[in-house]
């Protein structure tokens, strides 16, 4: 395991660990606040789907950018729960079967795959993803038109990070998070169809 990806994992990892806390407890907070006859209002609702927003997209980047050991899986309910809740509000619709547990490495190698595959689809589109815990995944997006970004494909074909913002890290994540599966990456793309395979 490259030392500098496991210490990154792990930063992320306590990043979202010491957030979800204080998260929900605004969670809870504006459930009361909506039991004192607030419920409903527009500066009420705002907070609560902010709250909402702001708590799926931590336990999806805790998968996608946490510390993950071998050993470890995720049950197929709180993979659903999490993309369900992640999904809710975004313009893609995500197609996920049921599959059981997931080891934790495969699903997060999935998750930044699915980042990669949002960036390209600003505009809206569907993602497929088939596959067997560890065996192979393919996640397959497909969409009228796509972003083209092609300076991170290129540099995560390349295995490098320049000219990648921080909004682009998952196309350097994703080659690291596949060496510590000893998996190959495959990639295929054109203008409305875009496949990740490993």
């Amino acid at each position: 395991m490259d030392e500098g990806f496991d210490l990154a994992m792990m930063l992320a990892s306590r990043i979202c660990h010491d957030l979800i806390s204080p998260v929900g407890a605004i969670g809870n907070g504006v459930e009361l606040l909506g039991m004192t006859g607030l419920a409903g209002s527009p500066e009420l609702t705002l907070v609560g789907d902010s709250v909402k927003n702001a708590e799926a997209r931590i336990k999806f980047f805790r998968i996608a950018f946490g510390q993950a050991d071998a050993n470890q899986s995720v049950g197929e309910r709180e993979i659903a729960s999490t993309l369900a809740d992640y999904y809710a509000a975004s313009k893609t619709t995500l197609l996920w079967p049921p599959t059981g547990p997931v080891a934790r490495q495969d699903l997060r190698a999935i998750f930044l795959s699915l980042l990669c595959l949002e960036t390209e689809l600003a505009f809206g589109g569907t993602v497929d993803v088939m596959g067997t815990s560890g065996e192979s995944w393919v996640m397959t997006a497909r969409a009228e038109r796509t972003r083209g970004e092609e300076p991170a494909w290129a540099a995560m074909a390349a295995r490098s990070r320049e000219g990648l913002s921080p909004a682009m890290l998952q196309f350097a994540l994703l080659p690291l998070a596949l060496d510590a599966l000893d998996r190959t990456l495959r990639v295929a793309r054109d203008d409305t169809e875009i496949t990740i395979a490993f």
